[in-house]
C-alpha cells in the first residue's frame, strides 16, 4: 500500500508510491495509451474495472455498451477505498496508510469526441454524476475531502486521450483547499458576509471581467488570476457543498460550463487546461468544527488553461506572472 507523509514545516501532505521508480522509468509528457489501445471506449467495458456508477440507456446493464457516461475504479489508485488508515509517528514524523478513492468518470463514449464539444446534454450527465459521486463519497466517515478535476491534454497531466474527469477522495483536507476555507472564514469573521458573494456583486458591478451569465451561475476571470485566461465558475446561490445542488442548477451549470469551455477552445484554439471544483469539507466526521462553514464558504469552479509553463520564481515564491490581463481575457472569451 503506498503512504502519506506530512511535512511539519508547511503541514501539507504528500503520497509516497510503493512501487517507487528507478530513473529509467521516467518518460517526459510521453503517452500513456495509444489511440488504438484506449479502454475506456465503447465494447472494452470488461477491460477496465467493473462500474461504479453510469448513466446509460433503458435496458442496459453494468458493464455493458449503451452508457451516456460512467465512473470506474482507477486500475492504478493513489488513494484505495480497503483498509484502515493507521496513523503513526516516525520520530518527529507523522504518516498514515492512503486510504480514500480515486475514481475515473468517463465522459462519452465518443474516443475521438473533444470535451468542449460533448454539448449541452452530455455535460449535464456528467455534472450529475459528479454530484452524485461526492454524495456517495461524504458517507465514508474516514475521508475528509472530494476534489473533482480534470486534466484535458498531455501538458496538463491526462492519463488518457479519451474525454475523462476524475475524482479523489483523501482522508486528510488539502492544504490548497485548507488556505482557502481559513481565508473565507477570516474574511466573514471581519465582514460577517461571504467573500465569494462579495467577489460575485463586485464583478457584476464592474463587469469588465464577466464572460458569461445564466440565471444561475456567473463565469468570469479573477481580478488576481494566477495564469493567463484563467476563469472561474460561482453559482448566486450562497451554499458551501457542490453536492447540494438543486436540479435546475444542474442543468444551467452544464450549460455555463459546455458554453465557456467551447468559447476557451476557439480563442486559444484547443489549448490543454485543468478544472477543479472546490466544494465543502466532509462535514460529518468533525460535524462541530465546521459550524460556520454554511455561512463563509461558497463551492466553485476553476479553470486554468496550461499556456505557459511555471518558472523557478512562480515555484519559489507562489508569486505569479499573467501575460493577459484578466479584463481582456475575459473580453477575448466574451467576444468568442
Amino acid at each position: 500500500m503506498h503512504e502519506l507523509r506530512k511535512d511539519p514545516l508547511q503541514s501539507r501532505w504528500v503520497a509516497v508510491l510503493a512501487d517507487s521508480k528507478p530513473p529509467g522509468e521516467y518518460r517526459l509528457l510521453e503517452e500513456e495509451v495509444r489511440e488504438s489501445g484506449c479502454i475506456l471506449c465503447s465494447g472494452r467495458e470488461k477491460e477496465t474495472p467493473p462500474e461504479i456508477a453510469s448513466i446509460r440507456e433503458n435496458g442496459t446493464q453494468p458493464n455493458e455498451p449503451g452508457w451516456w457516461a460512467r465512473v470506474i475504479p482507477s486500475s492504478k489508485p493513489i488513494l484505495q477505498i480497503e483498509g484502515d488508515l493507521g496513523r503513526k509517528g516516525i520520530g518527529m514524523y507523522d504518516k498514515m496508510n492512503s486510504i480514500g478513492a480515486t475514481e475515473i468518470i468517463i465522459e462519452t463514449p465518443e474516443h475521438n469526441k473533444r470535451p468542449e464539444d460533448i454539448g449541452f446534454e452530455q455535460m449535464v450527465r456528467i455534472v450529475t454524476l459528479y454530484r452524485d459521486r461526492v454524495a456517495d463519497l461524504e458517507r465514508d466517515s474516514r475521508l475528509r475531502y472530494t476534489l473533482i478535476y480534470k486534466n484535458s491534454g498531455k501538458e496538463a497531466g491526462a492519463i488518457y486521450s479519451h474525454p475523462h474527469s476524475q475524482i479523489i477522495a483523501t482522508p486528510v483536507i488539502p492544504k490548497r483547499v485548507k488556505e482557502e476555507l481559513d481565508g473565507a472564514k477570516q474574511y466573514y469573521a471581519y465582514k460577517e458576509r461571504c467573500i465569494f458573494c462579495d467577489m460575485m456583486r463586485e464583478e457584476l458591478r464592474f463587469g469588465q471581467r464577466i464572460i458569461f451569465e445564466t440565471k444561475n451561475f456567473i463565469a468570469f476571470c479573477p481580478y488576481a488570476q494566477r495564469f493567463s485566461f484563467e476563469f472561474w465558475i460561482m453559482p448566486k446561490r450562497h451554499f458551501c457543498a457542490f453536492q447540494d445542488i438543486h436540479a435546475d442548477e444542474i442543468e444551467d451549470f452544464g450549460l455555463i460550463l459546455s458554453s465557456v469551455m467551447k468559447r476557451l477552445g476557439a480563442v486559444l484554439k484547443n489549448p490543454p487546461y485543468n478544472y477543479i471544483i472546490h466544494t465543502a469539507p466532509n462535514r460529518i466526521p468533525r460535524r462541530n468544527h465546521w459550524h460556520t462553514l454554511g455561512e463563509d464558504f461558497h463551492w466553485h469552479m476553476e479553470v486554468m488553461p496550461r499556456l505557459s509553463r511555471v518558472s523557478g520564481f512562480e515555484w519559489g515564491s507562489g508569486f505569479y506572472v499573467v501575460t493577459t490581463s484578466p479584463e481582456d481575457a475575459a473580453k477575448y472569451l466574451r467576444e468568442a
